[in-house]
């Protein structure tokens, strides 16, 4: 089972890791993980679970390209963020990273903390209550570099990039 994090809209690259801890990550990458949503959200990085589920509004990870937000993500294990509108570089950063991203507003639909089962494969949530929320399906280049882990292992996997 995965946990639902809610988050709003206009969720920042500076809210996810702030700006001041980039030097931490050039000295040693493995710090990150105690940094996400530190001044949002302090209790995010403590207590996510490997597997649990970012559900936000609109424009999340607008604002910097900070390449270091989506790997602090990954680091504590998130499993898929779900949003209606991500900003475009961080979505970017996300699949380099094989971070699951789909398009979906369920802010409405899911609660912080309920606890669900994702199916990655067939773009399916479902609740506690036993109710199904299905994804859009991402194109079938996604599903492979979510599957090899992000674009640097699929290229080492299959030695060519998706579509390719």
């Amino acid at each position: 089972m995965s946990r639902v994090w809610i988050f709003g809209q206009d969720i920042n690259t500076d809210q996810i890791v702030p700006g001041r801890f980039a030097p931490i990550m050039l000295k040693n990458e493995d710090d990150l993980r105690k940094y996400p949503f530190v001044e949002h959200r302090p209790d995010f990085a403590g207590t996510v679970r490997s597997g649990d589920i970012i559900v936000a509004g609109n424009n999340f990870g607008c604002g910097s390209s900070r390449e270091y937000a989506p790997l602090a993500l990954r680091m504590v294990g998130v499993g898929a963020i779900i949003a209606p509108l991500f900003a475009r570089i961080f979505f970017r950063n996300a699949l380099n990273l094989g971070i699951p991203c789909f398009t979906a507003d369920l802010t409405a639909q899911l609660r912080d903390g309920q606890e669900v089962e994702m199916n990655l494969e067939q773009g399916l949530i479902i609740t506690d209550d036993g109710s199904r929320i299905a994804l859009p399906p991402p194109p079938a280049f996604l599903r492979e570099v979510w599957a090899a882990g992000g674009i640097v292992p699929f290229y080492r996997q299959h030695g060519r990039f998706p579509g390719e």
